[in-house]
């Protein structure tokens, strides 16, 4: 029940006014549709038969004798004049009615579409891991149309058979009451079997929800993975993995089929159980002169709308359960918590932000990630971050744009905790240049210009050269105009990075930082990149996380971080006079990169001699042709 509350106090009763003036439509409709009956018992009685008038029904007046007498032509094409017109103003009323509430429903899937995915861009990373991709576009996605059903589709149907068993029922007594004791009697077995199917359709439907969300998100990891599988060769897991997916989900349709089968068959014995007594009991009715032949015809008719609209009922409040709990997935989602909370009273981030971190430590699930850091970084500051895969590099500037927040300690901004600012305007002030690139399925230059899609082609050309990827764009298929496949597919690692490094250059923020972000450019290009951010960017504050030494040489502090905590700080040369980690490491990469060129040339000078041994074999061949051709 809360859910159905939750939809219709957040969506629905916005559009209540006008779904209510859809409902009078349809209650007119049906009105005007339950009158045809009442019709045919006149043609068959009066124009058929004949019968002597002594009518005292809704439609008296047409066998008053104005009209015509009965059995004339006169009194059938009034009958009929009137069949047309409670047919016309039925189809017009159920167009209305129809149009006003697919309007109501597109307006509320909307509505919950562009909440659940506000929601999604609210949670923080670690409450989205609680889900996966695939659950996550069942939510946003098939979930908000199958709830927007519930109410423009499965309650209005609902609410119009109630009506219609209650206008019957009326028009039944009016008739005779004893009609009524068939269906009367077959009710209980109709509620018996509903509340023993509902429970199992609910979890039936549940199980359909989760085989799509596996088979979606099997689907999704096998497009963003298709160059990993066909590396691998593992083509055959993959497809036994969406095989086993595929039969599952399969198997869950085909077990909420049979149930829907067994439900159809009961449901509808019972009907063919209501409409056989009941034709009985008018035949007895009729035979004993308790009325007229044509009140056969109309009883029976009612009868038959009255078990349809029952079983329309039991049929709703199935299928329902399948809509209920789409809304009680979309219910739980909205209702997750994210943790990073804005302050109440949140102040704008300065525009050069000195930062500092207090004594910071930031535990996960998991383990301790960061231990007591401190560090300060008065703005134009260009710092490096080194250590070991796993130090914790990344979360340390991760938690500066709160996307993790630290459990103890702060992180202050001028003197404030980062907290106490808008996270819009504390976001705006870092241009972040992730480790994992992501680039949109676009083009070059609209990637780039993500932060400023107007601004104009110089500045994009501009952030593009300052990338070092201004020169490989031009050879592009389209230039800045080429179409990147999803995720950055069709490009090399060092072009996406350099695309990425270009998209947060643009972003002209006051923070500059680099999660790892020149891993796969050749130390050639990263030295020009990091000169030219140095030369052209000399205000910002840079921060750099790299496993190469190398990229941080030119740094103002370079700090060593082992297992969350900083082991080693200092300039380049203080670093290397310590001769700690850092130095070490920078010597074992100095090494293998010295090594690396010297195999480069022994490999440039082998082959140069090949190539003039060849050479000389050639020149020794041609000479004794020469004297031939001489003394010939």
């Amino acid at each position: 029940m809360n859910i159905i509350k939750y939809g219709f106090r957040r969506y629905w009763k916005q559009y209540l006014p006008v779904a209510v003036f859809a409902q009078i439509c349809s209650f007119l409709a049906i009105t005007a549709d339950l009158m045809i009956p009442l019709l045919s018992e006149l043609l068959i009685d009066y124009i058929i038969l004949d019968t002597e008038p002594s009518e005292k029904g809704i439609f008296s007046f047409l066998i008053s004798g104005k009209y015509g007498a009965p059995r004339t032509f006169e009194l059938f094409f009034h009958i009929a004049a009137a069949f047309g017109i409670f047919i016309l103003i039925r189809i017009i009323l159920i167009y209305i009615k129809n149009m006003t509430f697919q309007r109501l429903g597109l307006n509320m899937e909307t509505d919950l579409r562009v909440d659940t995915f506000q929601k999604l861009m609210e949670l923080d990373s670690e409450t989205i891991a609680q889900y996966n991709t695939g659950e996550l576009l069942q939510t946003v996605n098939s979930d908000t149309i199958m709830f927007k059903e519930f109410f423009c589709r499965m309650l209005p149907n609902m609410i119009d058979s109630v009506f219609v068993l209650t206008i019957c029922s009326y028009l039944l007594t009016t008739i005779n009451f004893r009609l009524l004791i068939i269906p009367v009697v077959l009710l209980p077995f109709f509620v018996i079997a509903l509340t023993k199917f509902k429970k199992t359709a609910r979890v039936n439907y549940s199980a359909i929800r989760g085989c799509n969300s596996t088979m979606n998100l099997t689907v999704q990891e096998n497009i963003e993975a298709v160059r990993l599988v066909r590396s691998f060769t593992n083509e055959d897991v993959e497809k036994d993995k969406f095989n086993t997916s595929n039969e599952n989900l399969k198997n869950a349709h085909l077990k909420q089929i049979r149930l829907s089968a067994k439900f159809e068959v009961i449901f509808s014995s019972i009907k063919q159980i209501a409409y056989i007594g009941s034709i009985a009991v008018s035949a007895v009715l009729v035979m004993k002169g308790y009325m007229l032949v044509g009140f056969l015809v109309t009883c029976s008719g009612y009868v038959m709308k009255v078990m349809d609209h029952i079983s329309q009922i039991n049929n709703i409040i199935f299928q329902m359960q399948q809509q209920l709990v789409a809304g009680g997935k979309i219910l739980n989602f909205m209702n997750c918590q994210t943790r990073i909370v804005e302050a109440e009273n949140a102040e704008e981030t300065p525009e050069k932000p000195h930062i500092q971190f207090k004594n910071v430590t930031l535990d996960t699930e998991d383990s301790e990630v960061l231990k007591n850091i401190n560090l300060d970084i008065p703005y134009g500051k260009k710092v490096g971050i080194v250590g070991e895969t796993g130090s914790g590099k990344s979360m340390l500037l991760k938690s500066l744009v709160r996307i993790h927040d630290v459990s103890s300690g702060e992180i202050d901004i001028d003197g404030k905790n980062i907290k106490g600012y808008t996270l819009n305007s504390l976001r705006d002030r870092f241009s972040y240049v992730f480790q994992e690139v992501f680039l949109f399925s676009n083009s070059v230059e609209t990637n780039i210009a993500f932060s400023s899609p107007d601004i104009e082609d110089f500045y994009i050309h501009k952030a593009a050269k300052d990338a070092q990827a201004h020169d490989f764009i031009m050879e592009l298929s389209e230039k800045y105009k080429t179409i990147v496949g999803e995720r950055g597919l069709g490009l090399s690692g060092g072009q996406k990075q350099r695309i990425s490094i270009a998209r947060a250059l643009l972003k002209d923020a006051p923070v500059l930082v680099m999660d790892d972000s020149t891993s796969a450019l050749d130390m050639g290009t990263e030295k020009k990149l990091l000169k030219t951010i140095k030369e052209d960017y000399p205000d910002k504050t840079v921060l750099i996380a790299a496993h190469r030494m190398s990229s941080v040489v030119d740094c103002d502090e370079i700090i060593y971080m082992q297992d969350g905590e900083i082991v080693e700080r200092g300039n380049f040369e203080e670093l290397m006079n310590l001769g700690g980690h850092f130095a070490k490491v920078y010597e074992i990469q100095e090494n293998q990169r010295k090594s690396a060129i010297d195999y480069d040339t022994l490999d440039s000078e082998y082959e140069t001699e090949n190539e003039e041994k060849e050479n000389r074999k050639k020149n020794v061949k041609k000479e004794p042709q020469k004297e031939v051709m001489l003394h010939g």
